[in-house]
């Protein structure tokens, strides 16, 4: 999925990029994502002054990912929104004229997959809950508190006074 600043600077319309990308490959050795369906990707190329091009759009994807509290499996829809604007140097650029909002490029073309993975990564929740109040796993027998109790003792004691625990017994 590659743009080319000249097609775009001489084009009348927007340039629209839709295609479905396979981003598994860059969540691949996280334990907390399961599965990852390919991101549709729906973007439009707009001239955006002398050799600039602003990409602007949405991906669209689902995410099986882990409970955070009790590691049932939990399916998360994700509509991201895209905006990069894109710099075609011809020659370099001094560090005081730098612009922090661009992406400057040397090529003419640019492949936009890897800002599109790049998006993905970042708008990928921290943690995921199968509900608001899940209970989540007993900390001794790892019994699902969603599903049924177990019997452990879980009485929270101070670290403190931890040694005071038997003083009565």
């Amino acid at each position: 999925m590659e743009i080319h600043f000249r097609k775009i600077a001489n084009a009348d319309e927007p340039l629209q990029l839709h295609q479905t990308v396979d981003v598994s490959k860059v969540v691949k050795g996280r334990k907390d994502v399961l599965a990852v369906t390919p991101l549709s990707v729906d973007l439009k190329a707009l001239p955006a002054g002398t050799d600039c091009v602003n990409v602007v759009g949405k991906l669209s994807g689902e995410v099986d990912m882990l409970c955070s509290r009790c590691l049932t499996e939990v399916k998360s829809y994700l509509h991201i929104p895209f905006a990069e604007t894109f710099k075609w140097l011809k020659q370099p650029v001094l560090p005081e004229d730098v612009d922090d909002e661009l992406i400057y490029v040397k090529d003419e073309s640019v492949d936009l997959i890897p800002y599109v993975e790049e998006n993905f990564v970042l708008h990928l929740p921290d943690s995921v809950l199968c509900k608001a109040d899940c209970l989540g796993l007993c900390q001794k027998c790892g019994q699902n508190l969603n599903e049924g109790t177990c019997s452990c003792d879980n009485t929270v004691i101070d670290p403190r006074l931890a040694g005071l625990k038997n003083f009565f017994k």
